[in-house]
């Protein structure tokens, strides 16, 4: 691990934030510019696909970004991942590739890959360690999506091995969307979440699944950190450190956001993961905690 190595980031520095539309790349955006970085460069998916060679290609070579947080992906829950395996596993692969390799390229002095804690086994031992990736099977509901992503964090450190390339993977909590309300074991939330105004929600599962919330705020935070005080292959995992039952999650939410209408439980869907608490400890090391509560986190949302 090595601490506190890592470019010192300038205000006028042009940076490239891949998916800024998104729940994870709109926080980046929001926190850069608070922080007074003044040469932010995003692209709309109709202004630049990811997942066309050649349209990165060019982008990268002249646009000549020097930082990328890559936030970009192919995204949803546990129906989405079972009826559309093709899709999460080819556009996840290809945004990947070609903002990694065509960053390498270009020069880029620094890329942040964010991932999410899917990419971990299924395992009856919690906390998970980074060194846990790739030692078990992978959560049969969330399969495709994982192997795309576990891909990804391999790929940046084959760049640092062969080139020496800048590039780390940090694993924050997982970030899904359904039509219904189908929580992951950790789940990442905040402003730019979905609204709606339903009369009654749909929760899939039993409710008992333990699940790890991160507001995107604490997230955002941990990634300026290590964007200057990072730099090693190994990928680092980011926690909340306070874990709920899915039961407790849904009343809690009920009751922050005045929800009036009913909750409807479907025990006949997939619970997904019964617990995947991971170890942030690396972190911890370097300095950094999260600060928000999931009360005030979704007080604020």
């Amino acid at each position: 691990m090595t601490v506190a190595d890592g470019p010192k980031l300038d205000k006028s520095d042009k940076i490239f934030v891949a998916g800024h539309r998104g729940l994870v790349g709109s926080a980046v955006a929001r926190r850069l510019r608070t922080l007074g970085c003044t040469n932010l460069i995003l692209r709309m998916h109709s202004e630049l696909d990811l997942t066309n060679q050649s349209a990165v290609e060019t982008f990268f070579f002249i646009e000549k970004p020097e930082y990328v947080i890559l936030a970009a992906a192919k995204v949803g829950g546990v129906h989405a991942n079972n009826a559309y395996p093709a899709d999460f596993i080819t556009i996840s692969l290809q945004i990947q590739t070609n903002v990694i390799d065509y960053a390498y390229r270009c020069g880029v002095k620094k890329l942040i890959f964010l991932q999410n804690a899917i990419v971990y086994f299924m395992c009856n031992f919690s906390p998970i360690p980074e060194s846990a990736l790739l030692t078990g099977p992978l959560g049969p509901t969330n399969e495709w999506y994982a192997v795309a992503k576990t891909a990804g964090v391999k790929m940046c450190q084959a760049y640092r091995s062969q080139y020496m390339f800048d590039a780390i993977s940090t694993m924050p909590t997982n970030r899904g969307e359904n039509d219904s309300f189908a929580p992951l074991p950790t789940n990442l939330y905040g402003p730019n979440d979905k609204v709606s105004s339903a009369k009654h929600v749909l929760v899939w599962g039993s409710g008992a699944p333990l699940h790890e919330f991160l507001n995107v705020d604490d997230l955002v935070d941990s990634v300026v950190f290590m964007l200057e005080n990072y730099s090693d292959l190994e990928h680092v995992n980011v926690r909340s450190g306070t874990e709920v039952s899915a039961k407790e999650l849904v009343e809690l939410v009920k009751e922050v956001v005045g929800f009036e209408g009913e909750l409807v439980w479907d025990s006949s869907k997939p619970d997904g993961t019964p617990r995947k608490l991971m170890d942030s400890s690396t972190l911890a090391t370097l300095g950094w905690e999260p600060k928000i509560s999931l009360r005030d986190g979704l007080l604020r949302t």
